[in-house]
């Protein structure tokens, strides 16, 4: 017999009842009966109850046990009485009865909190004690989906002719979007290696090396805040990139992924390929974001032209917006003043307009009195409004309208809870500009660099810069950008031309990315790729809000590693051996 198990605690069932058993795991629960003793036993796998009766001689040992330590308990198993089964778990028919237990770990400390509970625990406090946070049942069960569904993935790549390669994690900066985490050199004085935002150059490269279709399961980098559905610090990535392919082949390998995945670990309705597709500027029209959550049927239409003559001042001289939502006439003027001030606070508009539509067709509230019965019934013809309805109207400059039309859009769908239940929403953005200005009004790349512009050389050199559009995608689901590519540039005077507009020199390019400038000389097939992130995939498989669910051990909301106590201090002989001095900022 196994020192420590013969089974595990999620196995036994009325098919061992008289085999001698060994178990293992965590005390969960002690329940005293008096002459009785109850123990629920947890693992991996499952909870398993042992019972101590008074002939064993082990009561009063193990009724002083902590629960949370760690025991093995020998003995035979039996069935349990009709009345005490429990069929919510797999073995919920049987019990061991205790001849011998051993207690393998002792909890020697109070629990910061405790474990598998409905009370409400402080993040920061979970994330320093991960340890113990993760046995927890659902946070666990969060991360075994994680290695199923990567299992998964890995395999599905692999039987669609895909060859797993490692990159290297040390390597040069490169600009992708976001900061570098960069490493010292201890060998080669005041020179760095950068941490990958991406394996983006190195996968390129496997293309012109004669690798037709390469994936991994990449870690990235980036040192940028946190969000709710993105991880400060490190993610992973399902990264791949195919030769000899157009945006349709990338296309198709992201709609079977995502599909088969949610439909292999979910019970949700999933749409079927092919998925909508939806035009960058499309997507900020309708929706007011380039990750539209299509299980919200709201819309939003611009009326700047029916206002145009209207005397309203907040709508002069403004692009103007309205959003028409049916039924929504019977929600009170609390309803509407919460929904101003969210615009107005955390939407950044300066005020948010609405009327409401009754049964009779007559206007009232908000910014009725504006509306005269010409510009009622062009609304009525142009974007829908009727009656029983209410209309929200956002007005600003053209540039931010959008943004904060699509903030209200999201608000207006979760607090009406008009959003679609138990069902993925997939689509494809496309047709994504190549350039767009930055907030110091500078040209800069709108998505990946590596991009290959719609219309090659011609457009770069003819059209204006925030004309062009790229061969670039994304996979949107629920609100989420879940999967982000591009068909890459394999041209050097192509690459050459389009950091040259970014305001890069021709040097900068060929110092930068020397690898890439030069492996483009030697004859490159074309190709395209993608990366759907891992982490958000798991979480919305999981159902989760927040990507630290899904991550064993995740950074805070401020990169901080809690558990780990990193970012830290080092010794000054470690700064030394990599030619690094600290100086200290001054107050």
């Amino acid at each position: 017999m196994n020192k420590y198990r013969t089974n595990n605690c999620g196995e036994l069932t009325k098919q061992d009842v008289g085999k001698t058993v060994k178990i293992a795991g965590w005390v969960q629960v002690i329940r005293d009966l008096g002459g009785l003793l109850f123990i629920d036993l947890r693992d991996q796998y499952g909870i398993t109850q042992a019972v101590v009766t008074v002939e064993s001689g082990l009561i009063d040992m193990a009724s002083k046990i902590p629960n949370e330590s760690t025991i093995s308990i020998e003995g035979p198993v039996r069935l349990r009485d009709e009345e005490t089964i429990n069929k919510n778990i797999t073995t919920g028919e049987v019990e061991v009865v205790a001849e011998k237990i051993e207690i393998l770990g002792k909890r020697l400390k109070n629990l910061p909190f405790e474990i598998n509970s409905d009370k409400e625990v402080r993040e920061d406090l979970r994330l320093q004690y991960r340890f113990l946070d993760l046995r927890n049942e659902k946070l666990k069960n969060n991360i075994l989906l994680r290695a199923k569904v990567l299992q998964f993935l890995r395999n599905q790549m692999i039987e669609r002719g895909f060859t797993e390669v490692q990159t290297p994690i040390l390597t040069s900066s490169s600009p992708e979007g976001a900061r570098d985490y960069l490493v010292p050199s201890r060998v080669h004085q005041g020179k760095f290696y950068a941490l990958p935002q991406a394996p983006q150059q190195f996968k390129q490269l496997l293309m012109v090396s004669g690798i037709d279709k390469y994936f991994q399961i990449a870690p990235c980098f980036r040192d940028e805040d946190a969000r709710a559905d993105r991880a400060p610090g490190e993610f992973y990535q399902l990264d791949f990139e195919m030769s000899f392919a157009e945006q349709d082949d990338v296309l198709k390998v992201l709609g079977e992924i995502f599909t088969t995945v949610f439909k292999t670990h979910t019970d949700w309705e999933v749409d079927e390929m092919p998925f909508k597709r939806i035009p960058y500027l499309e997507a900020m029209e309708k929706y007011g974001s380039d990750k539209p959550d299509l299980r919200n049927p709201l819309i939003i239409q611009d009326v700047t032209e029916i206002f145009k003559n209207v005397d309203f001042t907040p709508f002069k001289d403004k692009t103007v917006k309205a959003i028409v939502v049916d039924g929504a006439a019977e929600q009170s003027r609390k309803f509407f003043d919460g929904m101003s001030d969210f615009a107005t606070t955390e939407a950044g508009a300066k005020m948010l307009g609405w009327v409401k539509v009754d049964n009779e067709n007559v206007l009232s509230g908000g910014v009725a009195k504006y509306i005269t019965p010409e510009v009622q019934k062009e609304l009525e013809e142009k974007i829908g409004m009727k009656k029983n309805s209410a209309v929200f109207f956002i007005a600003d400059e053209f540039k931010t309208v959008q943004k904060i039309a699509g903030a209200v859009r999201i608000e207006l769908g979760n607090r009406l809870d008009l959003l679609e239940k138990n069902v993925y929403r997939l689509c494809y953005i496309v047709d994504f500009p190549m350039y767009e200005l930055n907030d110091e009004g500078k040209l800069d790349f709108c998505h990946n660099p590596f991009s290959m512009p719609q219309g090659g050389m011609e457009a770069l050199m003819t059209k204006n810069p925030l004309e062009i559009l790229a061969y670039q995608y994304d996979v949107v689901c629920n609100g989420y950008e879940v999967a982000s590519g591009a068909v890459r540039n394999h041209s050097p005077e192509l690459m050459v031309k389009a950091f040259e507009i970014a305001g890069y020199s021709e040097e900068e390019v060929k110092t930068r990315f020397g690898a890439l400038y030069n492996a483009f000389q030697y004859g490159t097939p074309p190709h395209a790729g993608a990366a759907p992130g891992l982490d958000r995939m798991v979480m919305l498989v999981a159902d989760s809000k927040n990507i630290r669910e899904v991550i064993a051990f995740p950074k805070n909301k401020k990169a901080r590693d809690l558990l780990m106590r990193a970012p830290s201090r080092v010794h000054e002989q470690q700064l030394k051996d990599v030619h690094i001095r600290i100086v200290e900022k001054e107050k």
